[in-house]
């Protein structure tokens, strides 16, 4: 089979988006403390680790293929080990799918820093991408329940999600909030101001990490010039509104707009647009990305006040944000595109068929993440002790330190305690106080 100019796309794309976990690692590394940012970091790679392995072996069949159980899912041993697909060229197809299936549960991770077993982590990837991940992506893009032909899809319609809003952020953000639930606050949540981003350099530059491979992960999949085009574009103009309405929400509630709000606001466009990206014009990636914007801040600010520590805002940004975009479509899709939305002269049909798969999405990931949460919790546990996280995450479940820096108020390295001195450290450190960042 010849290479065309699609089949290199393609590969492109999925280059792109699988750059984009590293540097959501970034992204999430620079937003907690200096004493956890390699343990939030490291459950990002390790979400490559296990979802690429686990993808071959049975994910892939998994997201596609003959369905079972009535569409919830496909046949996990059709392809096991991707054999068939080895030869064919639907072998593109799955490498530019697993890209997606590693993000979403790497997403995850932000809401539960500082606080969470790193081995807890790796079972609870290993079964959530598997129950959870892969029969959603099946459903609603693999020819499962919620795609043309199924029940449900028969039922209520078949929602517009191009590029991942409900099997991406619905997902993850869902997944977030029943973790948050489980394993509680951090130490001194909304009381200690060392609990603030560590590096705001390295937030911004994963941010712009993520802004670059969302191009990747909006056009991979476009049919067209003129689709590719439109998605391209939208994938510019949205985060960039979201940006700025952001920033306004802050100078007008706070008093200032910060580089984390800049940083935050593109995050909540690029999630915004992602359902939506081939399906409205500019001026609605425009419209639908300032609302995110706006309601994606005042969500963030909210935690405080409801005592949910979202650590690193997954739920205030991915979770609201998607909602926004993929309900949106009922109002803003362009005829030329498909079904029309109520603003283009289209009917009830495709609103009904966006809310009720987002609230489809909420209870199926809402209930099996609570299952699979108990079941680690009440056996191997999922949050680390007291005194581990205050010694700092990194010593205390990877024996490392991001920085070989010394506090010049102790003299001792940054993010050790005596109890965990760094191998190879001669210092006798002492314990990190609470209120520090370090």
């Amino acid at each position: 089979m010849e290479l065309t100019a699609g089949h290199v796309w393609t590969l492109v794309a999925a280059g792109l988006v699988f750059f984009m976990t590293p540097g959501l690692a970034l992204f999430y590394g620079g937003m907690t403390r200096a004493k956890g940012v390699l343990n939030m970091m490291m459950m990002s790679f390790i979400s490559i680790a296990i979802v690429a392995v686990v993808w071959v072996l049975w994910g892939a069949s998994m997201s596609s293929g003959d369905a079972i159980l009535g569409g919830l899912v496909a046949d996990p041993t059709a392809s096991f080990g991707l054999n068939g697909l080895v030869g064919s060229e639907d072998l593109l197809g799955s490498a530019f799918g697993i890209t997606f299936a590693i993000i979403t549960v790497a997403l995850i991770s932000g809401a539960i820093a500082d606080r969470t077993k790193f081995g807890s982590w790796v079972v609870f990837t290993l079964v959530w991408i598997t129950a959870v991940y892969f029969p959603l992506s099946f459903m609603v893009w693999g020819g499962g329940l919620w795609s043309e032909g199924g029940a449900l899809a028969e039922m209520f319609g078949e929602p517009i999600d191009f590029a991942g809003g409900l099997v991406v952020h619905i997902n993850a953000g869902v997944a977030a909030f029943v973790l948050i639930l489980l394993i509680g606050a951090r130490k001194g949540f909304g009381q200690d101001s060392g609990q603030r981003p560590h590096n705001l350099p390295l937030v911004m530059l994963g941010a712009a990490i993520l802004w670059f491979g969302w191009f990747g992960f909006n056009v991979g999949a476009a049919a067209t010039a003129e689709q590719a085009a439109l998605i391209w574009t939208n994938t510019l103009v949205a985060p960039a509104a979201a940006m700025l309405t952001w920033l306004l929400t802050e100078k007008i509630r706070d008093g200032h707009a910060t580089s984390l709000g800049a940083a935050s606001g593109v995050v909540a466009g690029l999630v915004a647009i992602t359902p939506a990206c081939a399906n409205v014009s500019p001026l609605g990636a425009i419209a639908l990305a300032a609302v995110a914007g706006v309601l994606s801040a005042l969500a963030v600010g909210m935690k405080y006040k409801i005592g949910l520590d979202d650590s690193l805002d997954v739920i205030g940004v991915h979770l609201v944000s998607g909602i926004v975009g993929t309900v949106a479509l009922g109002f803003l899709a362009i005829p030329s595109e498909g079904e029309a939305g109520l603003f283009y002269g289209g009917g009830w049909a495709l609103m009904g068929a966006q809310v009720t798969s987002t609230v489809f999405a909420v209870l199926y990931t809402g209930v099996l993440t609570l299952i699979i949460g108990m079941l680690i919790k009440v056996t191997m546990g999922l949050r680390i002790s007291s005194q581990d996280e205050v010694d700092g995450i990194d010593v205390t479940q990877h024996a490392e330190s991001a920085y070989s820096l010394k506090d010049e108020a102790t003299g001792y390295f940054a993010g050790t305690s005596p109890a965990r001195p760094l191998p190879g450290t001669a210092e006798a450190p002492v314990h990190a106080k609470e209120g520090s960042s370090l």
